[in-house]
């Protein structure tokens, strides 16, 4: 059987959107998102966690998201899973942590507030140097944008 790698998520940016360029001027945002999960357990108290999850976008993808979301904005994802690995600088230890690699967003809500939503949509083939091919976004002009 085939493998299959996708991963759809809806949750609230946990801090403003770092932007950067590579060495070949490709834009690459790095954030994190928290997805809240809230269940009863069976006595019927309620219980909520926290999931926080490292995400990055590419190309004009990557600066529309810097542009328009902040800390506390709602948006939902859809991308890949990948898995980085490095070598801890201080102590030579082995390191890795899953990253969720981009391929489309979709606003929740306006500014700050309910309702309303723009999806914008990735090619999946284009890759940037040092990087396992990355999505880059192929994104709405400005005037698509509803807020």
């Amino acid at each position: 059987m085939g493998n299959f790698n996708k991963v759809i998520l809806l949750g609230n940016l946990t801090r403003d959107i770092e932007l950067r360029h590579t060495q070949s001027n490709q834009a690459v945002a790095n954030f994190s998102i928290a997805v809240n999960r809230q269940w009863k357990d069976q006595s019927g108290q309620t219980h909520e966690e926290a999931t926080f999850v490292d995400c990055e976008s590419w190309g004009r993808q990557a600066e529309v998201m810097h542009q328009y979301l902040g800390k506390g904005r709602e948006v939902m994802l859809e991308g890949r899973l990948r898995m980085d690995r490095w070598q801890d600088k201080q102590s030579g230890a082995n390191r890795s942590k899953l990253v969720v690699v981009v391929e489309s967003f979709q606003f929740i809500g306006g500014r700050g507030e309910p309702g309303g939503s723009a999806a914008v949509e990735t090619p999946r083939s284009r890759s940037a140097p040092g990087a396992s091919s990355p999505a880059q976004a192929s994104a709405p002009d400005d005037g698509d944008i509803p807020f």
